[in-house]
């Protein structure tokens, strides 16, 4: 775009959303790097962890909510805690957890802000993508290179779509198309991609650099809930990438590796973020009833004329109340019931990845390099498992609709309008 003395090109680009908009500053949170540098060892004190960042940003959730800038400190808040590599093999400075607890940790987080557990979601599937659909040695390299610099992933995928194309040329691969949602690319370090090769249906997954001009960002997410997501449109300029960078592909035949995309485990990756989804839907929900249980002891006063059976006074506080009472007892109730389904499945994903995986070692005594028993998952196994997730995210969105809607039916007229902006609109989101 050539410049001009009138500002019109700028103002053209600001039309199609390509000026970046404001972003919060990562030096809000530079205590952080400090305070947590040393990482968490046990699965509680990686929970617990996670319960830190959720204070921290419940303290402003409402305030950035409304302001919707890039969130650039919460990522750099991540990174201090070392969350973003709650999963990552011990051997690179990750904190070797399994699905069981990086499930914990995405939920903790989304109590405070549900935006960031989202984006903390994301990037746990995103930067585990090639243990799933890559070679081992694919699977490897990544981890390395993602975990040992602390990398944060987002991605421009939707398998359902073919909006994405890859073309052929010599040695490699070239990325083009446009992508109407693209969770947290705008503040990562890597995106994962994943287009169509040309003249096939085959679908190609692959990770590159974000900061390269043919990652073009539309800035344009201006949602009704979950706004610090960064889940607006991206287009894909010709992005080239190496062949031997396709995940699960032979770099030679150039097609794809049956021993690691025709096997049910290649297909993990759906029912693994279909539970990253309830996870901080749950996570949203627990989060609203604690602001509204606060509100309540706080703010809300007993009804002057009501008693509840015959010789009974008006109560003297509103926890006194019975059907205050009721209402957030049931919440608690249903709550509780969607945590412990949640748990459940995590431990069933914890214990199939354990199980069947590209480093599998049947004797711990045994030396490297390690065996890749992923083929050995069946389609039952597989199924059975995303059975159990589709159980839990229909409980933990009627769980989470219930609670974030209901708690207005037993709250004085003025409960804050926060509480929508920032519960309520989450939920909702999805």
């Amino acid at each position: 775009m050539a410049a001009t003395t009138n500002g019109s090109a700028v103002l053209a680009a600001s039309a199609h959303g390509t000026i970046p908009p404001p972003a919060t500053d990562p030096i809000i949170y530079e205590e952080y790097r400090f305070r947590w540098a040393s990482l968490p060892s046990t699965a509680e004190e990686w929970v617990a962890r996670a319960a830190e960042v959720k204070e921290v940003l419940a303290r402003d959730a409402v305030k950035r909510d409304r302001e919707n800038k890039t969130p650039r400190a919460e990522i750099a808040l991540l990174k201090h805690s070392g969350l973003l590599k709650v999963l990552g093999p011990l051997q690179y400075g990750g904190g070797g957890q399994p699905w069981s607890v990086g499930y914990r940790v995405i939920r903790e987080v989304a109590k405070g802000d549900g935006s960031i557990g989202m984006l903390l979601g994301y990037h746990l599937l995103w930067s585990t993508t090639a243990n799933v659909v890559g070679t081992a040695d694919q699977a490897e390299a990544l981890q390395e290179y993602i975990v040992g610099n602390n990398l944060f992933l987002g991605g421009a995928v939707n398998p359902r779509d073919n909006d994405l194309k890859v073309t052929s040329e010599g040695d490699s691969i070239v990325f083009s198309g446009f992508k109407n949602f693209n969770t947290g690319g705008v503040v990562s370090d890597l995106t994962v991609l994943e287009g169509v090769l040309d003249g096939t249906d085959d679908h190609i997954f692959t990770v590159v650099r974000t900061q390269q001009p043919g990652i073009q960002f539309a800035h344009n997410w201006d949602n009704i809930g979950l706004r610090l997501t960064e889940s607006g449109s991206v287009r894909i300029d010709n992005v080239v990438v190496p062949w031997s960078d396709a995940l699960g592909w032979d770099g030679l035949t150039r097609r794809p590796d049956p021993s690691v995309l025709g096997i049910p485990y290649a297909s993990l990756l759906l029912p693994t973020i279909q539970l990253v989804f309830s996870n901080f839907y749950l996570g949203i929900a627990q989060g609203a009833l604690d602001f509204a249980a606060a509100y309540t002891r706080k703010s809300t006063r007993a009804w002057p004329h009501i008693t509840h059976a015959a010789g009974d006074p008006p109560k003297a506080t509103p926890l006194d109340e019975f059907y205050v009472l009721e209402r957030y007892g049931n919440f608690h109730a249903h709550l509780a019931a969607a945590d412990a389904l949640a748990d459940r499945a995590g431990a069933a994903a914890a214990a199939l990845y354990a199980a069947y995986n590209h480093r599998h070692i049947a004797d711990a005594s045994l030396p490297l390099p390690h065996r890749d028993n992923r083929g050995e998952l069946s389609a039952r196994q597989r199924g059975e498992f995303a059975e159990l997730v589709a159980s839990v995210k229909v409980v933990t969105s009627d769980v989470g609709l219930k609670v974030t809607s209901g708690v207005f039916e037993k709250t004085q007229p003025d409960f804050p309008i926060e509480f929508t902006r920032t519960y309520v609109r989450r939920i909702y989101k999805d």
